[in-house]
Parts: C-alpha cells; structure tokens; sequence
C-alpha cells in the first residue's frame, strides 16, 4: 500500500504547492497592477462576472471530486483485506503489544511476518484505546477495548520495522513501540516452527472449551442447550429478535462474554457470562477453535425452541452442567 499512499500524499502537496503559488503570485501581480498611483485615485466599481464566478466554482469542486475518489478506493483497499490472508492476533495492553500466530507462538514488541504475503491483524485492547501505527507499511487502526478491528498489510521487502502506538494510553505510553521483523519464507518457517511446543492457538481452545464444560451444551449433535458450532463461523444466523448476524470474531468475543446480548432463535438465555473469568487471550483461543471446526452435520435431530433435547431423547445434566 505504500506507494499509493506515496501517490495520493505527493499529488496532495503537489496540488496545494501549486494553489498556494498562484494565489501568491497572483496577489503580488494585483499589488502592482491595480496598486493606487496617487492619493485621490478611486478605484473602478466592479459589478461581478458570472464567468469568473463560475470558474472558481466549478474547478475546486472537480479538483475535490477527484481527491475524494481517489481516497475513497484506498480507503476500501486499507478496509477490505484479501481473502487469504495470514492471520495474527493482537492485544494491546498498557504498555505493550502482544501477538499470538495461530500455531500458538507468542510475541511481545515483536512480529515476525514473511515477506511477499498478506498478513491480517486481527486486534482488541485489554484496558484502553491503542493504535498500531508501522509508518514504513503506512498502515494505522485504532485498537478498541471491547471490540474487534482489522488492518492488513502485505510486506515487500525484508528487514525490521519499528511499530508504534499513535494513540495516547497513558503515562508510558512513548515506551509502547517494537518492531515489525520481516523474514525470507523459509526463515519465517524455522522461526515459526520453534514455537509449536505449545500447540496450535485452536487446539489451546478446544482444550479451554473442555476445561469451560462448554462441551456439554454445544454438542455436534444439535440435541445440546446451545447452537451446534460445527461450519457456524462465517454464516448468517436468525436472531431471537427476528434480526440477522454474520457470525464473526466480534459476534463469537460477544457471545462468549456476554452471551444474552444477541440470542440465537430457538434458544433460551441459559449460557453464563464469562466476563472477567476468561482472559483476552483464552477469548481468542475460543474464538480460532470455533473457526477451526469442520463442516456442519447434514442431518441433525429436530429439536425443540424450548433449547432442550430432541424428540424420544433424554438429556442428563452432568456435573460441569450442575456447577456452572
């Protein structure tokens, strides 16, 4: 993106450097041409002209016509990622970024991206407005508390890059930079292969999932107390409310958080708030897990609105159902 950027800036400046030396020379031109040559002389009464009106009119408002064009696409090409992007996840905290890659490797001050892909990062606040700001990618987006943004970006040449926060987040907030580090393919791939120990940011998820009992209401049987999430990322869902929802990162964070918000149709507001007892990471690693499941089943049992099992079966409350 840099070098439309570089384009759009520089015929900015340009434009405003030519504005700006005309008008002054047109007024030094006017100081001498009409300047009053002795102390009785009154100037010549001008009634208008409908030509000059016209043509101070017309052209500023074709020379703003453009300008907005001309932003209005980079803004859908800054907005619109690609549809295979390399996906990051980034949290801001005071006063540090945090990165997570979607094999599991962590980073603090420091993202590593290989070179000639894009890359989209996906980015929340845990405490207080931030912005990613890398002048040299002349990319910049406000990180929310509470919400989900996305900026994206595609590297061209190797090397390291410092990144800023452009958003004022308190006392330190000059000490909240690092470094945007962007390696050859294959060096990407060795460094990122150091950090698998751990396992993948989805298979963290699905362990946490278990861990939340979350299992025993979201079954892949559709006969649980909540929806099945097999091939739910991405589909629109009917709302308890009639309304419809895309289901993406900010719906899944919102659900998880604060599930009686936006109900699915047919079922009952029984899911606890895990507000406060799931950290910012353990929500990303849901939200990947749920990303990552396969396809939903073809033929699932009718169940009723009511949330409970389907018709001829049972269901037992286990004891992680009982505690929660």
């Amino acid at each position: 993106m840099a070098p439309r950027v570089d384009a759009f800036y520089l015929f900015l400046v340009g434009l405003t450097a030519f504005f700006s030396i005309l008008i002054a020379l047109t007024v030094i031109f006017y100081f001498v041409k009409y300047r009053r040559r002795s102390p009785d002389q009154v100037g010549t009464r001008i009634e208008g002209g409908m030509a000059l009106e016209i043509t101070w009119s017309v052209i500023p408002l074709l020379i703003t016509m453009v300008i907005f064009g001309w932003s209005t696409n980079l803004f859908f090409a800054f907005t619109r990622p690609p549809a295979e992007t390399l996906n990051i996840y980034v949290v801001g905290k005071q006063w540090m970024w945090k990165f997570q890659h979607l094999n599991g490797q962590r980073e603090i001050n420091e993202l590593h991206v290989p070179v000639g892909r894009n890359v989209k990062l996906i980015m929340t606040s845990e405490d207080v407005i931030h912005d990613v700001f890398v002048p040299a990618f002349r990319v910049k987006a406000d990180v929310l508390p509470g919400r989900y943004t996305h900026m994206w970006f595609n590297p061209t040449k190797p090397g390291r890059y410092h990144l800023f926060c452009a958003e004022y987040c308190g006392t330190k907030h000059s000490g909240m930079i690092g470094e945007v580090v962007v390696q050859e393919p294959a060096e990407y791939e060795a460094w990122l292969a150091t950090g698998r120990a751990e396992g993948s940011l989805a298979s963290a998820g699905g362990k946490l999932f278990q861990d939340l009992a979350c299992n025993t209401c979201h079954r892949p049987d559709a006969v649980g107390r909540g929806p099945v999430l097999q091939g739910l990322f991405g589909r629109q869902i009917t709302l308890g409310d009639g309304g419809r929802q895309t289901v993406d990162e900010a719906y899944l964070r919102e659900s998880i958080l604060t599930p009686n918000m936006k109900l699915t149709q047919g079922f009952q507001p029984v899911m606890p708030a895990y507000q406060g007892l799931v950290t910012e990471e353990g929500v990303l690693q849901l939200i990947e897990y749920v990303k990552s499941l396969g396809t939903q089943p073809q033929s699932q049992p009718v169940r009723p609105a009511s949330g409970g099992p389907a018709p001829g079966e049972t269901h037992t409350p286990s004891p992680n159902e009982v505690n929660r």
